[in-house]
């Protein structure tokens, strides 16, 4: 027995009420979180990075816990960990790039006046014989002009370059504060994230999973090498008389994060710039270095420090790198990976729903295209 025209109506209205406030709370909820985003914008590249330190450091922290069994105290013994083994050093070589910036500078400006000049005992009889086909004195001319406005420019923005020190250094207060919750609550948080991933259990496991074996090998792989190639770079430098090795170390150390790129861009002109300027010795010395320790670093090291892990494509990585810098800055150095790593991991998922490899495989079956062989 069906009702009236009234309790019609009166369902009618109970569902359009229903749905209004439905859509009341859907509008409510997209302007709250809205403004969440709103005021954690300015502090993402904090997170960001506070969490690639808690995932490297984790296992630091396991052990620790494992001998205090107090959960604060082992967290705050990680963090300053992390603080000693990071921080501090990466601390003391800014303030020694801030104040050798400018001279070095003027070393190249200097090197390249050197170079071009006609006259010079070692490269003028070069120079002679390209000026007949280029005309040198402007080029000198135009380089010289050119590193000398780059000093300037440095030199007249000194202010705001020890601005950049001040938020830098309050920046990494921050991350220090973060990371000691992550240390403690991490395992809150990694609940609180697979909870609010909309998929089953063990594919959850191995998105996160992944996200860990990606930042671990993004940090051993990539950070570690670079910093270890970079600074035996400089200490060439130091130990050749080469001016400025702190600024050029560092610069090793950027162009090793870069693929393609390396720590050969800045030590084969160095080598050929001291052979020209009749150091052979010290040109010969730097040479071997270079060719037999700093590029040699990457195939010793790598195998050690990523182990048997998965690892993404080197053509993927390429982009992945150089898209994650040109997106989020220097974090994108890791993050470009785990994004596309994730993206990789969310595709197997939806193409080959229910045959997803075990949680110990942490991403794509053995023969994906998107994995390079395991060793």
């Amino acid at each position: 027995m069906t009702g009236g025209p009234e309790e019609t109506t009166e369902a009618r209205n109970s569902d359009r009420r229903e749905q209004a406030r439905w859509l009341i709370l859907l509008a409510s909820m997209a302007g709250a979180l809205y403004l969440c985003w709103l005021m954690l914008e300015p502090f993402v590249s904090v997170l960001v990075w506070a969490a690639v330190f808690a995932l490297t450091f984790a296992p630091v922290h396991a052990r620790i816990l494992k001998r205090t069994r107090r959960p604060n105290l082992s967290a705050l013994l990680a963090t300053l960990f992390v603080v000693f083994v990071i921080g501090v050093p990466m601390g003391l070589v800014t303030w020694a790039i801030v104040r050798e910036i400018v001279p070095a500078i003027g070393t190249v400006q200097g090197a390249f006046a050197e170079f071009l000049d006609p006259e010079s005992r070692s490269t003028g009889p070069v120079m002679r014989w390209l000026s007949e086909h280029i005309d040198i004195p402007q080029a000198r001319l135009q380089i010289i002009n050119k590193l000398g406005s780059m000093s300037s420019e440095i030199a007249s923005r000194s202010v705001a370059v020890v601005g950049n020190v001040v938020m830098m250094f309050v920046q990494a207060l921050f991350v220090v504060f973060v990371m000691f919750y992550l240390f403690r609550d991490g395992k809150i948080v990694r609940e609180a994230l697979a909870g609010a991933i909309p998929l089953r259990n063990r594919e959850t496991r191995m998105i996160l999973g992944r996200v860990r074996e990606v930042v671990g090998a993004s940090v051993n792989g990539v950070l570690v090498i670079a910093a270890i190639q970079g600074t035996l770079g400089g200490i060439a430098f130091a130990a050749l008389g080469l001016p400025s090795a702190i600024v050029w170390g560092a610069a090793m150390i950027f162009l090793s994060l870069i693929p393609v790129a390396g720590a050969f861009v800045i030590w084969i002109p160095a080598a050929i710039y001291l052979a020209v300027t009749g150091a052979w010795i010290k040109a010969l010395l730097l040479t071997l270095w270079g060719v037999f320790v700093i590029s040699l670093v990457d195939n010793f090291l790598r195998p050690r420090l990523v182990g048997k892990r998965a690892k993404l494509h080197e053509l993927f990585i390429f982009f992945a790198v150089l898209g994650g810098l040109q997106v989020f800055g220097l974090i994108g150095l890791v993050l470009g990976p785990v994004v596309l790593a994730v993206a990789l991991s969310l595709f197997e998922t939806f193409s080959h729903p229910g045959t997803g490899g075990t949680t110990s495989d942490m991403f794509l079956p053995s023969d994906s295209p998107y994995l390079e062989p395991r060793e």
